[in-house]
């Protein structure tokens, strides 16, 4: 039976491949790539056999050869996939001329390297793979984004709706407050015209007790005027001029004190009401009432005139409370009665 001369020693070059061979064994001796060629390689005759390598190195370069491009096949499309990043080249044998050497075609091209992790890949799947990585990683941004700008967009509204919120409750607070103050003045103003109405009606009512001295007159001066002619510097009472002789009468009820000459006051008639309050009349031409003699309102009690220290004839009247030496204003005392001088 006829064999195949054994192939030449191929020079030595350490293997580059990184799945399952570091480097030759002790046991193996040098390792080197074979590549066959038409020149290496004589016809085959007759019953085809394969030449054994020295060593048994090319049935473990065949296992090592098949892990690789499994290997490298998983990983290049798992780069292309997933990572985009370009494929890892590692040199192989030609396939064809492993192929002749178990039994394939006798044209035997000569030895090539081709890197593993693009076996079985094609330039339109890496592409496409990295369009994919390119497109989720673009749809996780836009996700993110778009994730974000709802929280944004949800804050804000937050925010607004809170301002909207605590503007309806100040606009409700002011709005409140202002009917409280208003129905407050409505009240005070009620409040006001009630007593108002009130007093006018007191000194309706007391008017009806109390009475000018005087029907027909002219205020000829006024309470706390200065003047030298007035021993304290003032005047202490309201005058009504009239002609002599115009009836004088009791403003109010009460009890006749004195009735008489008075000095600068001329004649004076002095009545001391219930409440203890003494009105003077002085300037008298004439007295129609004696001491401890009781009037009622409106009861004549003497006729003006000028006497005492005056410059024409009038009525002076003075009003002091409890009868004390110190007077008040009579045109005050006479409005607090329901009177209008």
């Amino acid at each position: 039976m006829a064999s195949n001369p054994p192939a030449p020693a191929a020079p030595f070059v350490p293997s580059t491949e990184p799945f399952g061979f570091a480097g030759p064994r002790p046991d193996e001796g040098p390792f080197e790539e074979w590549n066959p060629t038409e020149d290496s390689v004589a016809p085959v005759r007759g019953r085809h056999r394969v030449a054994k390598q020295r060593g048994g190195g090319l049935a473990r370069s065949s296992t090592v050869l098949g892990v690789g491009v499994i290997a490298a096949v998983g990983a290049g499309g798992m780069a292309s996939a997933n990572t985009g990043k370009p494929p890892v080249s590692i040199s192989m044998p030609d396939i064809g001329s492993v192929s002749h050497v178990f039994g394939g075609s006798s044209q035997a091209p000569k030895g090539s390297a081709t890197a593993l992790s693009s076996v079985g890949v094609t330039t339109q799947d890496t592409r496409q793979g990295a369009r994919d990585a390119g497109e989720a990683l673009r749809d996780r941004i836009m996700a993110q984004a778009e994730s974000q700008q709802v929280q944004i967009d949800s804050k804000a509204q937050s925010v607004t709706e809170a301002a909207l919120a605590k503007q309806v409750d100040e606009a409700a607070a002011k709005a409140e407050k202002d009917a409280a103050a208003k129905a407050q003045a409505a009240k005070d103003k009620a409040e006001a015209a009630a007593k108002k109405k009130a007093e006018a009606a007191r000194l309706a009512e007391l008017a009806k007790q109390y009475k000018l001295p005087v029907a027909s007159y002219t205020i000829t001066g006024t309470f706390g005027q200065p003047g030298s002619m007035w021993s304290s510097g003032y005047h202490t009472g309201l005058d009504f001029a009239a002609p002599t002789g115009t009836l004088i009468k009791a403003v109010h009820g009460g009890t006749v004190k004195e009735a008489g000459w008075a000095g600068a006051y001329g004649y004076r008639t002095i009545i001391t009401l219930d409440d203890g309050t003494e009105l003077w009349y002085c300037h008298q031409s004439s007295i129609s009432v004696s001491v401890g003699q009781k009037v009622g309102t409106g009861d004549v009690i003497g006729r003006v005139g000028a006497t005492g220290n005056v410059t024409g004839p009038h009525l002076h009247l003075e009003v002091h409370p409890g009868g004390q030496a110190e007077a008040i204003d009579p045109m005050t005392w006479l409005r607090g009665k329901g009177l209008n001088p």
